[in-house]
């Protein structure tokens, strides 16, 4: 655990499994990045599940968890051996500065840890910076889904990753 903490440190953040406690602004988070809706009372049934390990958020270093705003999150689930991540986003202040890569290279982790085999995620087509961490990290698109999102309506591109 103080390897990853080290790791995620350098980005200038601190990495947790995300708590009923940090909803709150999870949703106040999606809400802001424009995210098909989720609410509260859906991340809570979430972290009732077995896949609340792959639920995670970040805090800025220099603050106690207490007092300190989540800067981002990510939420996934894996089954039969694929991760899928169903929202991800970052505090729109605090963008690109690594966080987003560093909360996706470790859910990640944990998929791999698990013995995952592959992981997928939808995204807008029209959301190419997050589109570009994707292809980043190794996901590539493998096809699109016409008008899966709504308000605004835009179709989704399907990534996948190979993590075997």
């Amino acid at each position: 655990m103080a390897e990853q903490r080290a790791a995620h440190e350098s980005a200038g953040i601190t990495i947790t499994r995300m708590s009923e406690h940090d909803l709150i602004e999870v949703v106040q988070i999606e809400e802001q990045s424009g995210l098909s809706r989720w609410g509260w009372a859906a991340y809570y049934a979430e972290l009732q599940g077995a896949n609340r390990d792959l639920m995670l958020v970040a805090r800025p270093v220099q603050s106690t968890v207490e007092s300190s705003p989540i800067t981002g999150y990510i939420v996934a689930r894996e089954t039969a051996g694929e991760l899928h991540i169903n929202n991800f986003a970052v505090r729109a202040e605090y963008r690109r500065r690594g966080i987003g890569a560093t909360l996706l290279d470790r859910v990640l982790q944990e998929a791999r840890r698990r013995k995952a085999n592959a992981a997928f995620l939808e995204v807008r087509s029209g959301n190419h910076a997050a589109q570009a961490l994707y292809e980043k990290s190794g996901f590539k698109p493998i096809a699109r889904r016409a008008n899966y999102y709504s308000d605004p309506r835009e179709d989704a591109v399907v990534m996948s990753l190979n993590l075997g």
